[in-house]
Order: structure tokens, then C-alpha cells, then sequence
């Protein structure tokens, strides 16, 4: 059991408020694996007037130190890396592999980014007669989710440390474990106090409090659209500077000279991953409808090479997060199959051999329309639909038919083609051919939010401009 007692606050482990806890269920085994307390608003006021008192030293500090800090952290990071992996498989169900592979590697490769960016980011820049002034913006909220957590508080934390922020992070109430750690990390790394806070806590007791705190300058929140428009409403009043990266429903093109077979299981095995709990997700497959056979075969075969068990096994996927979750997944499986959606593979109830704990079986419809729930719902879980197109212009149309536009992806030989495709789509990221990128930015076209994190463009949304007239450079 892990039983956190402490917020972290002014660089002290301070005791909470109230006495109200949190249980973290693991949903391997619907059994509490620990607990948190439960925030309130007088630990907000207390982590953001910590943060508020710091500001003016940290701003301050010179970029240098700042890299100093960094660096110490990764030093630590580094070392915490079994820790936080097993702590992230136990409170969100992340298999091992996972959990200390990809999902470690994106927390570590952000900082290192960010380390990278500030060695050469351009804070003060001449134009004529006018000094343009980049400036920290003050204290910031940042709201992370449970589903990939060190990645979301890699992409926050980070920049805003670099650019000379002071913070208030409150992990998500569902995987609240690996937060803890990093303020650890933090802590251990000698972070000058009050730079960074933690309150844990739930969106009406902590989020709610910092998303409308007079004396906070940003909220940068990850989480579902519905969440992203309260604390929108919420921060409006203050004409708070609001970054939102929410919801997806990810058009996944496959053009007809691509390797069909290789792009549609590799397009299942993306889906799959984290058990689909991914707002970049392709979750939406687009295949010439003359070969949806053909898909419908490959897609099969793939999605069988799933294998779905403990978390702590050698396993694809592990649970969902929470019995809330494996609910909502059922009820859309059972609902793509009631609206007449072709189903591949998967489809209602737990796998096989498994009577306990969150499982979803990797589910896959094809024949799917795009004006069915399963096409226009985010479902948060290894569910994909394949949607055939009669021709280029029509993918198009039907990808950018969604409210999202997170991510896109196209696959294709003609890298032309596949070029002018990208071009055409409503999304703030589009992958050909899978490219990564972590100096990419990313974030959201329509209600897949505002802002961009990753690389140089995450370090904007922390950053005032100030223009300084009549500013004459120095003659030499």
C-alpha cells in the first residue's frame, strides 16, 4: 500500500488541510493500492502564494542556472526511473514494459529537450527601434491526466521551469502516485523553494481552486474537452490565460500505393497501445472502400496478436484506469454493434480467462460510417474503426469531419502525395509514415484545445511579450 501523507509546498512536505483522503485503485485487481488526501482550497492558496513569493527570485535567475536546475533533475530523474514506472503500473495499469519504456522515455526525452531549447532560446530580439521582450508569464496551474502522467507533467513542468515560471501541479486523483515521486525528484534536486508545488487532490476540491485563483497567471490543463470547458469558464472571470490540450478522434489516412498490409496491423497496434487511452490515438482507420476486405483480414489477424493481462506480465495491454472507464468503453462497443458497424474483432466483455480487473478486448468494427457513435465518439479505449473512402478528396472530407483535430496520420509510397494529403487536414499534428519528433509542437485545431507543448513552440504558452519603444541599439 502506499499511503501519501504530505503535499510538497515552499519546498517543505506540509500536511494537508483537511483530512479528507483519496483511494487509487489498481484496476489489475480493483483493489486500493493506496491513497492521497484530498486538497482543498486553502492548500491551493497556501502552494500559490508559496509560488507567488518565489516568482520574482526565479524569474530572475539567469539562464544558466536555470540549465543547472535541469540538469539536476534529469540527474535524479534518471535514477527514479524503476520507481516511478512500478508506481505508474500500479494506479493506472500501464504494462512494465511499457510503463518503464516509452512512457519513461517521453518524460526523460522532454527534459532533455527543454534543456536543448534553453541552451538557445532567444528571450530578447531588436526589430528597428523596438526591444521585443519574452518574460515569464508568473505562476502557473498546471492540470495533468492520468493517462500517459509523466509525459503530461514532463510538457509542463518543464517549459515552465526553463522560461522562469513558478508552478502548482495537481496530478489527476486516478494516477496520482508517479506525481508524488517527481515532486520527489524535484525536491531532491534542490529546486529553490516555492518554484515548484504539489497539491493532489480532485477537480472540485484542488482544480476548481487553482483554475479560478486570482493570483494564478496560467492554467494549462490536458484532460476531456467537457473538463477543458469548465476550466476555461471557471479561469475566465480572472482573464486567466487558459492552454488546453484535450480530446482526439485521430484520422489514421491509408493511401491506396501505401503497404496495405503493414500500415493496417501497424495502424491496429497503435491503436492498442496504453489500451487506447490516448488522445493522439488513430482511431479512426481510412482505407479505399474496395480494399475494406482486405483490411477487414489484416486488421483481424492484428488485433489477435493483442495479448491482454496483468500489467506485471508479459502482456500487449493491461486494464483500462477505472471501472468508469471499462463502462463507458462496453456501452460504446454495444453501441457500434447496435447502429450496424462490422465487428472484426473483440467486442463486449472482459477477454478470455479474465474475471477481475479492467480488461477490454481489442476491439476492432470496420463498415464503420463516420456519422456512427463509435466514429464521432472519443472512446478512450482499444476500440478502432475502419471507414472506407472512394477517393482522396473524399478521406479528406471524411477526416476532417469531426469537432476534434488533435493528430492525423497518412500513410503512403508517393511522399508527394502523402505531403499535399497532410496539407488538407484540420489537425495540429499530422504524422506521415508515423514520423516522431519530439521539438514537434503539438496540441489542437477546434475542441482539441489551445496552446502548443513539445519543444521550442512549449515554451510560448509560459512566456509574456513585451515591446519596449524606442529602444535605439547602441551605436559601436
Amino acid at each position: 500500500m502506499r499511503e501519501y501523507d504530505k503535499f510538497y509546498i515552499g519546498g517543505q512536505w506540509v500536511a494537508p488541510a483537511g483530512t479528507a483522503r483519496i483511494d487509487v485503485v489498481d484496476p489489475a485487481t480493483e483493489q486500493v493500492a493506496g491513497s492521497v488526501p484530498a486538497g482543498t482550497a486553502a492548500d491551493v492558496d497556501k502552494a500559490v502564494a508559496a509560488a507567488r513569493r518565489a516568482f520574482p527570485s526565479w524569474s530572475a535567475a539567469d539562464r544558466d542556472d536555470r540549465i543547472a536546475v535541469l540538469k539536476r533533475i534529469l540527474e535524479v530523474f534518471t535514477r527514479r526511473v524503476p520507481d516511478l514506472a512500478a508506481a505508474l503500473t500500479q494506479e493506472m495499469g500501464a504494462p512494465a514494459a511499457l510503463a518503464g519504456g516509452f512512457q519513461m522515455n517521453l518524460g526523460l526525452g522532454h527534459l532533455t529537450t527543454a534543456i536543448e531549447v534553453l541552451e538557445n532560446f532567444t528571450f530578447e530580439e531588436q526589430r528597428g527601434a523596438t526591444r521585443i521582450v519574452k518574460e515569464p508569464i508568473g505562476v502557473c496551474a498546471l492540470i495533468t491526466p492520468w493517462n500517459w502522467p509523466l509525459n503530461q507533467i514532463a510538457v509542463k513542468v518543464f517549459p515552465a521551469l526553463a522560461t522562469g515560471c513558478t508552478m502548482v501541479l495537481k496530478p489527476s486523483e486516478q494516477s496520482p502516485f508517479t506525481g508524488q515521486i517527481f515532486a520527489e525528484i524535484i525536491d531532491e534536486a534542490g529546486v529553490p523553494e516555492g518554484v515548484f508545488n504539489l497539491v493532489q487532490g480532485d477537480g472540485p476540491g484542488v482544480g476548481r481552486a487553482l483554475s479560478g485563483h486570482p493570483d494564478v497567471d496560467l492554467v494549462s490543463f490536458t484532460g476531456s474537452t467537457r473538463a477543458g470547458i469548465d476550466i476555461a469558464i471557471n479561469a475566465a472571470p480572472g482573464v486567466t490565460r487558459v492552454t488546453q490540450e484535450l480530446g482526439g478522434k485521430g484520422p489514421n489516412i491509408i493511401l491506396d500505393d501505401a503497404d496495405f498490409a503493414e500500415n493496417v496491423g501497424k495502424g491496429v497496434g497503435t491503436m492498442m497501445l496504453n489500451s487506447g487511452q490516448t488522445c493522439s490515438a488513430p482511431s479512426r482507420m481510412l482505407v479505399p472502400a474496395e480494399r475494406m476486405a482486405e483490411a477487414i483480414e489484416v486488421a483481424r489477424a492484428a488485433a489477435e496478436q493483442v495479448t491482454v493481462g496483468d500489467p506485471n506480465g508479459d502482456f500487449v495491454i493491461g486494464p483500462v484506469v477505472s471501472k468508469a472507464q471499462f463502462d463507458k468503453i462496453q456501452n460504446l462497443i454495444r453501441t457500434g454493434i447496435d447502429e450496424g458497424a462490422t465487428l472484426v474483432a473483440g467486442g463486449p466483455g472482459r477477454p478470455d480467462g479474465l474475471e477481475v480487473g479492467f480488461y477490454v478486448k481489442p476491439t476492432v468494427f470496420a463498415d464503420v460510417k463516420n456519422d456512427m457513435t463509435i466514429a464521432r465518439e472519443e472512446i478512450f479505449g482499444p476500440v478502432l474503426t475502419i471507414i472506407g473512402y472512394d477517393s482522396i478528396d473524399h478521406a479528406v472530407e471524411i477526416a476532417n469531419d469531426t469537432e476534434y483535430g488533435l493528430s492525423a496520420f497518412v500513410a503512403g509510397a508517393d511522399p508527394e502525395l502523402a505531403r499535399s494529403v497532410a496539407r488538407r487536414l484540420r489537425a495540429g499534428s499530422v504524422a506521415i509514415n508515423d514520423a516522431f519528433d519530439f521539438c514537434a509542437p503539438f496540441g489542437g485545431f477546434k475542441k482539441s484545445g489551445t496552446g502548443r507543448e513539445w519543444g521550442e513552440f512549449g515554451f510560448h504558452d509560459y512566456l509574456e511579450v513585451k515591446a519596449i519603444l524606442g529602444y535605439e541599439p547602441q551605436q559601436t
